[in-house]
């Protein structure tokens, strides 16, 4: 071939180097990224918030006060008013209740395979209801502890409302308490199927509610039990059942709590406390340790635990940034 003719022909196969090679590295690499698995959105949930639990700091939030139905996260304010009742009238957790028929209807499955007359503490009913979200436990405690309760709330004497109803009235003065403005629970399950008037809360109440409880010692250890057994009577006979928690990430990245929810309207619900290794600093000789730990409320979501942790991973990112800018609390950003 003459030398001109060879110079061109390399001109072309260069400039078609230059051209196929970017189409090339495009082609695999779009190749590859069809291997890769898909990111999850951390925005899937319709409403989240993360807070620091010492101080109530909001550390990130989406549509916090959105309401919406939690399904069994209800039975959040239903264990405190419980334990409440327990701390400030002296109540025995220990006395036997007995599951009421009215505890069947419209509460859903029976997975302890509970019935009427049952007899059982009120401490084991409290691991059903928290541990494994049994909604016939839930109405039980409203059931035995609304009937104490008749007798000490000034706005409800004895024959004035069921004692399920007494026993809702004071979750709602729990919720006005702790300042839950944007809060009405209608039953201690928080089942909205048949409800005429529906329950409704948001993020940024139900973190108010969770930094309460979470605060509660005794409400903690409920919580971070992955198994536990209870026992109960019927005619005489002692019976066992082995509960299991629904928090499928109880014990993963620090996390020791608190509480699943979900129904049709709620969709997947979660709130989770999650704990790390206390910050101590050293200032003009003094030692000063403080907690670490986070509270993280995700309503409406398709994902709760995969988003959970996901969210639990940024909350932690955010937490070290605030702490090393020095733990500035804004009012206008503390719940």
């Amino acid at each position: 071939m003459p030398v001109a003719n060879q110079g061109a022909a390399i001109k072309v196969q260069r400039f078609y180097a230059l051209v196929t090679t970017p189409l090339r590295l495009f082609v695999v690499l779009f190749s590859f990224a069809l291997c890769l698995p898909v990111s999850r959105d951390l925005h899937a949930a319709r409403a989240y918030v993360i807070l620091d639990s010492q101080t109530g700091f909001v550390l990130d939030q989406r549509e916090p006060r959105e309401k919406r139905q939690v399904g069994s996260l209800t039975k959040v304010a239903t264990a405190m008013v419980v334990l409440d009742w327990a701390e400030k009238q002296s109540g025995d957790l220990n006395q036997m209740a007995t599951i009421p028929p009215e505890a069947f209807a419209d509460t859903g499955e029976n997975l302890i395979g509970f019935q009427p007359g049952d007899r059982i503490t009120l401490r084991d009913l409290l691991y059903a209801a928290l541990v494994q979200s049994d909604n016939i436990a839930a109405f039980a405690l409203a059931n035995h502890v609304g009937v104490a309760l008749q007798s000490i709330v000034p706005t409800a004497p004895p024959g004035n409302g069921t004692p399920v109803g007494v026993f809702v009235g004071q979750m709602n003065a729990l919720a006005r308490t702790l300042r839950m403005e944007r809060t009405r629970f209608v039953n201690p399950h928080g089942i909205d199927t048949t409800e005429r008037s529906l329950p409704y809360t948001t993020a940024s109440d139900m973190a108010r509610l969770a930094r309460y409880a979470v605060n509660k010692a005794g409400f903690r250890f409920y919580v971070s039990q992955k198994e536990r057994q209870i026992s109960f009577t019927r005619g005489g006979k002692k019976l066992g059942y082995m509960l299991r928690n629904t928090n499928e990430l109880l014990g993963r990245d620090g996390v020791d709590g608190v509480k699943t929810g979900r129904t049709a309207r709620a969709g997947d619900c979660l709130i989770l406390s999650a704990q790390r290794e206390s910050q101590v600093i050293q200032q003009n000789g003094r030692t000063a340790v403080i907690p670490r730990q986070l509270v993280l409320v995700i309503l409406g979501s398709t994902d709760r635990f995969g988003e959970g942790a996901q969210l639990l991973a940024r909350g932690w990112q955010l937490h070290d940034q605030w702490l090393a800018s020095g733990r500035m609390v804004d009012s206008k950003k503390t719940l």
